[in-house]
């Protein structure tokens, strides 16, 4: 894995003056350092050996910076990703197992090495200059979180939200962190082409349960004042309960909706956990160590939605899955929907009617 890693350092520019700045972290969702599905070799750390890691940020050259996707259960074509890893550390997270394309783990490194797309505002403006480009929503943070806790440092999402705002181009923006609000100002111009709806994932209310599931995003009620604050402003907001962990977070469906109605959220989501190739491993270990005498039940349901498996890749079913605990999780989010007012279908949505085409700003100046 090593060897791997190095080889692709090899094409990575690394800034130093950052990594230096970073400070160790306090909480990891997962120590593991497994062996990636495309690695021969595997590496352990010993016991009482790096307490704690730093996070270490590396240049991403990528040469185009949206990804597009033909899968029939995703409501989205197009995407902008700014980071690979993610340092949330949400042990449920299905974008894990991308690491493991770079030589690295699903575990520890999808957590601390982080590849930050330094280019990618430059890069879409390219994209949507370009006479190819057909106007049409972009997903941003269809995979990891634009506004992970880096984004303190680094300003590549907010310069991708202005590219957009010039270009009156809809974006769909997904985040579990408060930092979202930074860029409100953005979004209230984006907002008034019709070009903006921001998605505030929520998956419990309960502050332990979020500090040992997902250890590095915004605590509950930070999310929910983000709610607020976005509906404040205008902007429009819903939330995503992404993931439903059966028998650990399903009981909160109707206080979580309550909540998020109150806080200004028109519109709500959800999908079943997913638990692709490694993750799933994970999570039975994480489950060993936070929630031991309740693993068994959690894992059972899972697969009574999965076909007996703990995740089935199969379209129309694995975002929501099937069998009797499936349904009534999707009866349970209906009904609160409908009790909160979070179902009721807005008459006008986003909208590319007002796209235009804007030559680069530094070349305007000549």
């Amino acid at each position: 894995m090593m060897a791997a890693f190095q080889q692709f350092q090899m094409i990575m520019k690394t800034d130093d003056e950052f990594l230096r700045a970073c400070k160790a972290v306090r909480g990891r969702s997962t120590g593991e350092l497994s062996k990636g599905r495309f690695e021969k070799l595997e590496v352990e750390l010993e016991q009482g050996e790096a307490v704690q890691v730093r996070t270490e940020v590396f240049y991403d050259v990528t040469r185009s910076i949206l990804s597009y996707n033909d899968s029939p259960d995703i409501g989205f074509n197009a995407s902008l990703n700014p980071y690979r890893g993610c340092e949330h550390g949400c042990i449920y997270c299905y974008a894990r197992p991308s690491h493991e394309f770079l030589g690295l783990s699903a575990g520890l490194d999808f957590e601390t090495k982080l590849f930050a797309k330094m280019e990618a505002p430059q890069l879409l403006r390219e994209e949507l200059q370009a006479k190819s480009w057909k106007p049409q929503t972009i997903a941003v943070s269809g995979v990891t979180d634009c506004y992970q806790p880096i984004k303190r440092k680094l300003g590549i999402t907010r310069k991708c939200m202005e590219v957009l705002a010039d270009f009156r181009n809809p974006a769909v923006v997904i985040s579990k962190n408060s930092l979202v609000t930074r860029d409100i100002d953005v979004f209230q111009t984006m907002n008034a082409y019709k070009a903006i709806h921001v998605i505030v994932s929520l998956t419990t209310l309960d502050k332990q349960v979020a500090r040992n599931m997902e250890p590095r995003a915004s605590q509950p009620e930070h999310r929910l004042k983000t709610i607020e604050a976005l509906a404040k402003a205008g902007i429009p907001v819903s939330v995503n309960m992404a993931p439903i962990v059966p028998g650990l977070t399903d009981h909160e469906i109707p206080a979580l909706l309550k909540a998020a109605a109150e806080a200004g959220a028109t519109g709500a989501h959800y999908t079943l956990v997913r638990l692709p190739y490694g993750v799933k491993n994970l999570f039975q270990t994480w489950l060993d160590e936070f929630y031991p005498t309740r693993k068994d039940k959690i894992l059972n349901k899972i697969r009574d939605s999965r076909g007996g498996k703990l995740y089935d890749a199969e379209w129309g079913t694995r975002m929501k899955g099937e069998g009797i605990w499936a349904e009534q999780i999707a009866q349970m989010f209906k009904q609160s929907k409908k009790r909160y007012g979070l179902d009721k279908k807005k008459s006008e949505g986003l909208s590319a009617e007002h796209f235009r085409r804007v030559a680069d700003k530094q070349l305007m100046l000549f």
